[in-house]
């Protein structure tokens, strides 16, 4: 149950002087008449000289209609679905006369596709008026099972399908009562050249209640794989492409391949489309039924996708994972930069059935690093045939999954950045969070704090703890267990709280305004307020700079009000805002550094922008730049900072 408000804004000039406008008029009410929602109402759609005709037929067809529902409550479903068909039957009469009449282009076009969504909802009406059902799903027998009920007697399946393989469907179609027939079962593709399917079980007989048919089926060898249909090659791109206009303002692209069936009833046809699934056993909650998808043979992905290079000038790690949908047997090679080393060569894969290899670890050495970004290419070579990206399922209970694909490559670049030596950090997970990995970059292997650990381990055990970006909201433990983080902070760690959604707990009052303040444009100015502050001096010299390419944003959730024991270090704002000042604050409650940070950092390590890392670093460092006093080494470089 919901509820939504509106407001009118603004009423035509004629409408306006004929008194009308009040927002008691409601939303369909035009100043003149009340706009109809009927069906009869749909003969607007053919201007002011619509044929008399289709102003009697749609009010027609509306009148049935009316009559029918008054009798729903008390009549019996049989004999609704005789009223019904008779409506719908005059319905598809009124389709042919209006496709082959004269009306305009427009207001043909306009009442066709009206007049299908009327025809698919009749459709749907009769299927559970009848009792009607349909279940297709891929399984591994040539004969139909007896026994089987709503499916039953399916078999587990893999999820998918790859190009020009064959597999094996059956339709499950049923009638609960003995007035319809069932006239048609067929299979339809959506994706590539159509797919072979013949079917291997008899004819249906039309008067029996329950038919099962089976067919082979081989998919298309030019099968497109099941992924969305709209992209965007980088985050900086405000807009996606379409790769079919057809597709525009669906949820995705067409599921690869569906049953449907025809039955008739009092001489109309009604056609149910389902699905074809594939049965996946989960223990629990038992057998679920997904979708099939097209996949390629083999999937080939890349850890971590993006990486600074080691600061100590070392090899860079690539872990490189093989998926195989059947036996499969091949070698994987890195494309580089030109000049740079790998170690091995050459890796090599084989699966005598499906499912991911043992990742295959590789050293890339690079030779003549200049500014910017490069990138490391995995490339799978089976049977002929080469693949360069994977896929991973994404989606929850409750909603159905969907494979997005990834090219196999890791973005890695060089970066300037110095971190504090000796640090223990531990961390505690946000959603959406890939922190952990850019920290580790930097040569601190970050622990992450689980439940347990929160509530009642040791924090002592590290120095620096970081909350992840919306961990108060998805935590729970977090906000019972704030004494033990404000007593971690006063006895002297540091304690980075990254931006969170709503109001929590803080040693110091911070309060977010009515409506969380963001900069949006990534390119805002930013100001740093106090430009000699540990923060920002060690071990690395924050200045504007660091504040360049970033993407999508600066940050959100700014602080509007907070307590005179913070310091505020920047200040940024977009065009026309009010200068935020709650995006970097520092305290010190006690011996230790408490820091909220609402940049969007975590958003701009994975993009490997240099001044994220910069300024993460030294927030991570607090400690050690504050108490490092008039001079000092920061892993071999040498500072000169105040200290606090």
């Amino acid at each position: 149950p919901a509820t939504t408000s509106y407001h009118l804004w603004a009423v035509a000039p004629d409408s306006q002087a004929k008194g009308a406008g009040k927002e008691s008029g409601g939303l369909f009410h035009n100043g003149k008449v009340d706009i109809d929602t009927s069906v009869a109402g749909l003969a607007r759609l053919a201007g002011k000289n619509a044929p008399a005709w289709l102003g009697e037929e749609l009010h027609g067809i509306d009148a049935q209609l009316t009559s029918m529902k008054a009798e729903c409550p008390d009549h019996d479903a049989l004999g609704l679905a005789h009223k019904l068909a008779h409506t719908y039957e005059r319905t598809l009469t009124l389709k042919e006369r209006v496709a082959s009449s004269d009306l305009k282009a427009g207001a043909k076009g306009s009442l066709l596709f009206e007049l299908d969504l009327k025809i698919s909802e009749f459709q749907l009406a009769l299927k559970e008026l009848l009792g009607l059902e349909l279940v297709a799903f891929t399984t591994s027998s040539a004969t139909v099972q007896v026994g089987g009920f709503r499916g039953g007697g399916a078999d587990e399946m893999p999820k998918s399908v790859s190009p020009g393989e064959e597999f094996r469907v059956r339709v499950h179609a049923s009638q609960a009562n003995g007035e319809s027939r069932l006239t048609k079962v067929e299979l339809k593709s959506h994706s590539g050249d159509a797919w072979k399917s013949e079917r291997t079980s008899s004819e249906p007989d039309p008067a029996s209640a329950v038919t099962d048919a089976m067919f082979k089926v081989q998919a298309a060898a030019n099968a497109e794989s099941t992924k969305p249909y709209f992209t965007r090659p980088t985050v900086e791109q405000p807009y996606y492409n379409v790769a079919n206009e057809a597709w525009r303002g669906r949820s995705f692209a067409p599921w690869p391949l569906e049953a449907w069936a025809e039955f008739t009833f009092d001489g109309v046809p009604i056609r149910l489309g389902e699905v074809v699934q594939t049965l996946n056993r989960v223990t629990g909650p038992g057998g679920i039924y997904e979708p099939l998808v097209v996949t390629p043979e083999i999937g080939v992905s890349v850890t971590p996708e993006a990486r600074i290079l080691p600061l100590d000038d070392g090899a860079l790690p690539v872990k490189v994972t093989v998926h195989s949908q059947s036996a499969a047997e091949g070698t994987v090679t890195l494309k580089l930069p030109e000049g740079w080393k790998c170690e091995p060569a050459e890796g090599h894969f084989k699966r005598s059935s499906a499912g991911d290899t043992e990742p295959m670890m590789f050293s890339v050495t690079p030779v003549s690093v200049n500014a910017g970004a490069y990138t490391v290419q995995a490339v799978a070579a089976s049977g002929g045939k080469t693949y360069a990206s994977g896929w991973r399922s994404v989606g929850y209970a409750g909603l159905r999954p969907y494979n997005v694909y990834q090219d196999a490559q890791l973005k890695t670049r060089k970066v300037d950045v110095k971190l504090a030596p000796g640090l223990r950090i531990g961390y505690v997970m946000g959603p959406g969070d890939l922190v952990p990995e850019a920290i580790e970059a930097m040569g601190v292997t970050p622990h992450l704090l689980s439940e347990a650990e929160v509530a009642g381990g040791d924090l002592s055990a590290w120095n620096v703890i970081v909350i992840g970006i919306r961990a108060y909201a998805t935590r729970p433990e977090l906000t019972a267990a704030q004494p033990r983080f404000d007593e971690f902070v006063r006895n002297g760690g540091t304690l980075i709280v990254q931006y969170q959604t709503a109001t929590f707990p803080t040693p110091l009052p911070l309060a977010l305004g009515r409506i969380a303040e963001r900069v949006v444009d990534e390119a805002a100015p930013v100001k740093l307020l106090t430009p000699g502050d540990a923060l920002l001096t060690a071990p690395n010299a924050i200045t504007a700079a660091d504040f360049d390419g970033w993407v999508e944003e600066r940050g959100h959730s700014f602080m509007e009000t907070w307590d005179s024991g913070y310091t505020a270090l920047t200040e940024t704002a977009d065009a026309g805002q009010d200068p935020q000042r709650g995006g970097l604050l520092v305290a010190h409650p006690g011996k230790g550094t408490y820091i909220y940070a609402a940049y969007a950092l975590y958003r701009q390590l994975p993009e490997l922008v240099p001044g994220a890392y910069r300024i993460l670093a030294n927030l991570l460092s607090a400690r050690h730049a504050e108490n490092v006093g008039a001079a000092g080494t920061v892993r071999g470089v040498q500072l000169s900072v105040n200290a606090r």
